[in-house]
């Protein structure tokens, strides 16, 4: 027994078919992710499966994984899709918007801080850069995530 609640919280969540699916579709993705990384620098780098940014936007592919699983579970007519749709496109809009050009502005800083550094008047650490994605990354994970859910419900 978990707190007050009569039932158990983790025999529950591995029963949750629509968290299962989203959390396995965002894996995919994030593997997907890696494995591009590796061919592209031909090395491995654990951050690129932690990280943000990247092909496919794994962001857009759970948000996508979780609109369609509610969708098939209780209708796509109904309130929780409605709720699921407008998250995942307000985590889409946001990974392609706001986040990327945030990763814009920290490659631009990161140029000025560099230039500040050789002049012997700055030591701070480099912003992280790649925070966002293209519209393509986000597109390929809208898809890939619509495709996959489908698959595994």
């Amino acid at each position: 027994m978990l707190g007050p609640y009569p039932h158990s919280f983790f025999p529950e969540i591995f029963q949750n078919r629509i968290f299962l699916i989203t959390v396995t579709v965002w894996f995919f993705a994030q593997t997907i992710k890696v494995i591009l990384g590796i061919f592209k620098e031909k090395r491995f780098n654990f951050r690129w499966f932690i990280g943000t940014g990247g092909m496919p936007s794994s962001h857009a592919a759970g948000a996508s994984a979780l609109a369609t699983s509610v969708g098939l579970e209780y209708g796509f007519n109904s309130p929780l899709f409605a709720v699921a749709a407008t998250f995942a496109m307000v985590t889409m809009f946001d990974a392609q918007g706001v986040r990327r050009a945030t990763g814009s502005q920290a490659s631009i800083l990161n140029k000025m801080m560099d230039d500040i550094y050789w002049k012997g008047q700055i030591e701070e650490k480099r912003l992280k850069e790649l925070v966002g994605h293209t519209p393509i990354q986000v597109l390929a994970g809208f898809i890939f995530g619509v495709i996959c859910a489908m698959v595994l419900y």
